[in-house]
């Protein structure tokens, strides 16, 4: 989703306030001043109110208010920058609050929080952040802004000539043709900088596989679909199962195609390699002639993040510790018969916004109950039903390699007996692990930070 289009130069500046309270109605003066249906007190009312609930503190000192209210527009941004920087209750390590992304969505904006998960994700890239506290004045900053959030910069990005890319793209394009691709996935990892325009395939599909395009100032426009995907390895093509998953469930990609990708070592700015894959021989076993590899009742969007934070947690653990986790998405009402809790629900008595895994303010929320035994269910619009929850699943013969315990044992079981999809993290070797229909695929292989 573009968002640059919902920011206005007027509505980025540098702060004068020295508290977030009077950041946020400093920001919210210069919001109304454009969109005059903004009833400033009711706006300030619900963002107090939420801050007092929750910490909107997102770390690499930004802060993300954010409300949803009556109004015509469908989102209004303002944004604030404090040189000095000011304290906030929400931090806990004494640092100070430099960046004010304030977000106002309208009640009818049924992407909001997707919205809201889209913009947290942007704004935690440390480098990206470090870019707009340098930039030298609000104007600049503006500019950052919009490229980072979909817009294209006035200033050209660097371009890498490389006779060596250009010959490997060739080939590329004519091995995908030979081999009758359907479409050719880049993995734009490889680079530090824009690649040469002339970097394109002509007559081709193409996706853009990248872990945020705005790193590296690619022009998007230039692919038919872009997905971002986090790679914790510095192997070529790690983020190739990860990339198939979320290009399936968003129905970029159909279980009979056959792709062409390209990549290379992560910021080598070289392409090296070139994969042809058939997704009806790779993944014959998890797809076994289905099309429907996601449950009808989960959003892409939510497995997606939950397969983020599995695999966040599977290479932070906590506190410097490995954790196990396990996760159920979708079919609730049928899972729910098959699973009873182990501890008091923390989930229970929540709004349902506030506890989606959508909600980027849950991240930690989730990170921190993974330590809990037993599974989090979760509805398949993202909603966490419950923590801490015994699976107790009908015994269902299949086959797990060695070395699997319990945990696998409940995933594999209640992915066939509902229509759910499950996830595991592994203690042992931080292996994350897919079931659906009892079939397993492994995302990151033993070893944190597996390859492909």
């Amino acid at each position: 989703m573009r968002l640059d289009k919902y920011f206005g130069r007027t509505r980025v500046v540098d702060l004068k306030s020295t508290s977030l309270h009077d950041a946020l109605q400093e920001l919210l003066k210069i919001a109304a001043a454009r969109f005059r249906d903004l009833n400033r007190s009711e706006v300030l009312r619900g963002l107090v109110e939420r801050e007092s609930t929750m910490t909107t503190y997102l770390g690499n000192g930004v802060a993300l208010p954010h409300v949803r209210v009556k109004m015509r527009q469908r989102f209004v941004f303002a944004v604030g920058r404090s040189r000095t920087g000011f304290a906030y209750d929400g931090v806990t390590d004494g640092s100070k609050v430099h960046l004010v992304f304030l977000l106002v969505a309208s009640d009818a904006a049924r992407d909001y929080l997707s919205v809201l998960s889209t913009v947290a994700r942007l704004v935690r890239d440390r480098d990206f952040v470090d870019g707009l506290m340098d930039a030298p004045d609000a104007g600049v900053l503006f500019e950052r802004i919009c490229t980072g959030f979909g817009g294209v910069s006035v200033r050209p990005a660097q371009v890498r000539q490389n006779r060596s890319n250009r010959l490997m793209f060739r080939a590329a394009e004519s091995i995908a043709k030979g081999s009758n691709c359907s479409l050719i996935a880049v993995f734009a990892d490889a680079l530090t900088s824009a690649p040469d325009p002339s970097l394109r395939f002509k007559g081709a599909r193409t996706i853009l596989v990248t872990r945020n395009a705005a790193d590296t100032g690619i022009d998007t426009t230039a692919y038919d679909s872009v997905v971002q995907v986090r790679s914790f390895s510095k192997k070529r093509l790690a983020q190739l199962r990860s990339f198939v998953l979320v290009g399936m469930t968003r129905g970029l990609i159909q279980f009979n195609d056959r792709i062409c990708c390209i990549g290379g070592l992560p910021e080598s700015d070289q392409f090296d390699t070139i994969v042809v894959v058939d997704l009806q021989r790779e993944f014959q076993t998890l797809l076994v002639d289905q099309t429907d590899f996601l449950p009808a009742d989960v959003k892409p969007e939510v497995f997606e993040r939950v397969l983020g934070i599995a695999m966040e947690l599977a290479v932070e653990g906590r506190e410097g510790k490995p954790v196990g986790s396990l996760f159920v998405l979708g079919d609730t009402a049928r899972v729910d018969k098959m699973t009873k809790p182990l501890v008091l629900n923390p989930f229970y008595g929540y709004k349902e916004e506030d506890r989606n895994i959508l909600n980027p303010f849950m991240d930690e929320t989730v990170k921190e109950f993974s330590s809990l035994d037993g599974a989090f269910i979760i509805r398949g619009d993202g909603v966490l039903v419950s923590s801490g929850s015994l699976i107790h699943a009908p015994d269902y013969y299949h086959a797990l390699p060695s070395g699997l315990g319990s945990r696998h044992a409940a995933a594999a079981a209640i992915s066939l007996a509902a229509q759910c999809i499950s996830i595991v993290v592994s203690s042992s070797t931080g292996q994350v692990t897919v079931f659906r229909r009892g079939v397993m695929l492994p995302i990151m292989e033993r070893g944190v930070g597996g390859g492909a």
